[in-house]
């Protein structure tokens, strides 16, 4: 495998979609149960680009094989030092470096911007990949909301985890940093 990881374009987001709509329709990754249509989930790569946020997608030979993004924890200005990062890797591409290749330089752009606080919400207690990727890069577990949501006939878990940056909760930020945009 020749793992190349970049922005993820336009012409990716059908190949990215796929890779959701699988997750939704066979893990606990997401709660969603159905897959949203094409263009919503475009949407929320266009908003995520609208606030300076990140998407990136690995590639092998051109062909996605994962993705990862930063989005707004939150809507309200209040957390605009905190994000959200979530990563989706394709079935079989699991357990070969890719969420690592991903979530890296997802950090070190976040950090960039002067983000405060990378928060991942992780579907289902048991999902010890998701869970030990986090863990390799930093994100301390920060809580378990237990019966968060029903999926599958089945009541399941968020893991909450978080990697503070550029000194997290220490000190306020210098007035106007930041990479919010209103």
């Amino acid at each position: 495998m020749k793992l190349a990881v970049r922005d993820a374009g336009p012409s990716d987001i059908a190949a990215l979609h796929a890779i959701y709509s699988h997750h939704v329709l066979t893990g606990l990754g997401t709660f969603d149960e159905t897959p949203p249509p094409l263009a919503e989930f475009e949407a929320k790569w266009r908003a995520s680009l609208e606030h300076g946020l990140s998407w990136l997608v690995a590639v092998d030979a051109d062909v996605p094989v994962g993705y990862a993004y930063a989005s707004l924890f939150r809507p309200r200005r209040g957390y605009r030092y905190t994000v959200e990062d979530s990563v989706y890797i394709r079935e079989d591409q699991r357990k070969r470096g890719v969420g690592s290749a991903l979530l890296a330089p997802l950090i070190k752009r976040c950090e960039a911007l002067g983000v405060r606080q990378v928060v991942a919400v992780i579907g289902d207690s048991g999902n010890v990949g998701s869970i030990r990727l986090h863990a390799k890069h930093g994100f301390v577990q920060a809580g378990t909301v237990v019966g968060a949501g029903f999926k599958f006939r089945r009541w399941v878990d968020i893991v909450i985890m978080q990697r503070a940056l550029n000194g997290g909760a220490s000190g306020a930020p210098a007035d106007g940093a930041g990479w919010w945009r209103d």
